[in-house]
């Protein structure tokens, strides 16, 4: 990358055609066989780096772009995006956008069918990815079946199969378990003895340690810090947080947390979902949990945490079960009064032009405009996105959008607040602010009920852990 500086071009909230910068005077230089790590703070520049060297820039994204971008020696920009693809293989940071099938097998056999690879040679890396990435029991599974981490899991495995010489992975980690992050540690180390090129922007930095022959820092498009690999493994957990980081210090179980006792409690009795195959689901005959404290549920990718939390909140309108608070005795289809869900992804929520009328969806419309706007702009302040108040929400990165959606919850008067991995994408200060907004929802007498395989997270701010163990199948 020579001298690359590369403007989006999005609008404001009237219309208004505006440039956000995402890289500024880019030079670097990877070179064949280099493992490079990419961090930062969200919406540093991370991403971009990914999509110009995979072609997404400039032949998808729109915007403003000088300087070169040189793939073995050609240009990016002046060949077919399908010319680069034949030797980058890429996982986005949204997996769900890169499927094109129905099912497991046939979409991890689709980048490479269309390389034009020999069947039986497919077939063979298809087996070989699925036994050292462990996911047999992913193969000939419905797509729109899987959890999120499991997409994630399958969008990776599609690159293993596809046997790119050039592998870019965007935040591959967000949303998978602690076995499913070993189980890409050692796809990547794989890759690594193999001599492939890997680059890979991600926040959670533990299990690059002994990966990583170079660290790039961004901040604000540039490149603020460069680390190589025997120094990024010397650092302290000090030093990372001086350095607005995460930790490079595995914590392998998850913190001990409060254990506070309370008369204060949610009941829940006779809970039961099922999804058509009459296999998956869960059924709980009687939970207690604690009110007005703060719950991470944790568990593997699969076990049932969003089923478990969509129910809950009477998004699943086939669920049975009630849920007893207060005096009340509540049916599960009419707790959607009550609550309010972030989803994992946050995408599938966000629906207006601007970010500011984002918020102001879940503010309650029987106060004063004025009044509705001061809790709308005060929200997206406390989670330090206030500026971006009058730009489209998908113009954001995933970050970005994360706390748009987690400002909306801030908003809300419901009794409830349910988050499905509300840290995936977000660096070491912004996860600590999300921390802190959550103590103060509870000083609020909320209730948070927090999906997370953030053990981070977990030790900044978790009253209690509930582990869902049951593998998403019913008893």
């Amino acid at each position: 990358m020579k001298n690359v500086t590369y403007s989006y071009r999005v609008t404001d909230t009237v219309g208004t055609p505006m440039l956000k910068v995402g890289v500024l005077g880019l030079n670097l230089t990877i070179k064949d066989g280099e493992f490079i790590v990419l961090t930062g703070s969200s919406g540093c520049g991370k991403t971009t780096v990914c999509r110009l060297i995979n072609g997404l820039i400039p032949h998808y994204f729109d915007g403003e772009k000088s300087g070169e971008v040189l793939l073995n020696g050609k240009d990016v920009s002046a060949q077919p995006i399908y010319e680069t693809a034949q030797v980058v293989g890429s996982v986005f940071q949204n997996p769900r956008s890169q499927f094109f099938n129905v099912d497991t097998t046939s979409e991890l056999a689709f980048f490479a069918e269309n390389q034009g690879r020999n069947v039986q040679c497919i077939k063979d890396s298809m087996e070989e990815m699925s036994d050292k990435m462990n996911m047999s029991k992913l193969l000939g599974r419905s797509m729109f079946k899987l959890s999120g981490g499991e997409k994630q899991k399958i969008a990776c495995g599609t690159i293993a199969v596809a046997d790119s010489s050039v592998v870019v992975l965007d935040e591959p980690s967000s949303n998978l378990d602690k076995d499913a992050i070993e189980d890409l540690r050692k796809t990547l180390e794989m890759w690594k003895i193999q001599g492939k090129t890997v680059i890979i922007a991600e926040h959670r930095l533990y299990f690059l340690r002994e990966l990583a022959d170079r660290v790039i820092v961004f901040e604000n498009g540039a490149i603020k810090n460069e680390i190589v690999g025997e120094e990024f493994r010397k650092l302290s957990e000090e030093d990372t947080k001086k350095m607005g980081l995460r930790s490079v210090i595995n914590v392998s179980e998850y913190p001990k947390v409060k254990e506070e006792d309370t008369e204060n409690t949610i009941q829940l009795k006779d809970f039961k979902f099922t999804y058509p195959d009459k296999i998956h689901g869960i059924a709980i005959k009687s939970l207690t949990l604690p009110r007005n404290k703060i719950i991470a549920i944790v568990g593997h990718n699969g076990a049932g945490k969003s089923t478990f939390a969509r129910t809950f909140c009477g998004l699943n309108k086939k669920a049975k079960g009630t849920v007893c608070f207060d005096g009340k005795s509540v049916p599960t289809s009419k707790m959607l009064d009550y609550c309010y869900m972030i989803m994992q992804d946050v995408n599938h929520q966000l629906f207006t032009e601007s970010v500011e009328e984002e918020v102001l969806l879940s503010v309650p419309e029987n106060l004063p405009d004025e009044e509705r706007e001061r809790i709308a702009l005060d929200a997206l302040e406390m989670l330090d996105i206030d500026q971006y108040a009058q730009m489209h929400p998908m113009a954001l990165s995933g970050g970005q959008k994360q706390r748009v959606a987690i400002a909306s919850g801030i908003a809300t008067d419901k009794e409830f607040i349910l988050m499905d991995e509300p840290t995936s994408g977000l660096d070491y200060v912004h996860m600590k602010q999300v921390a802190e907004v959550m103590k103060k929802l509870k000083e609020k007498g909320k209730t948070l009920l927090v999906i997370t395989h953030d053990n981070e997270l977990i030790s900044c701010c978790a009253d209690y852990v509930l582990e869902c163990c049951w593998g998403c199948k019913l008893a």
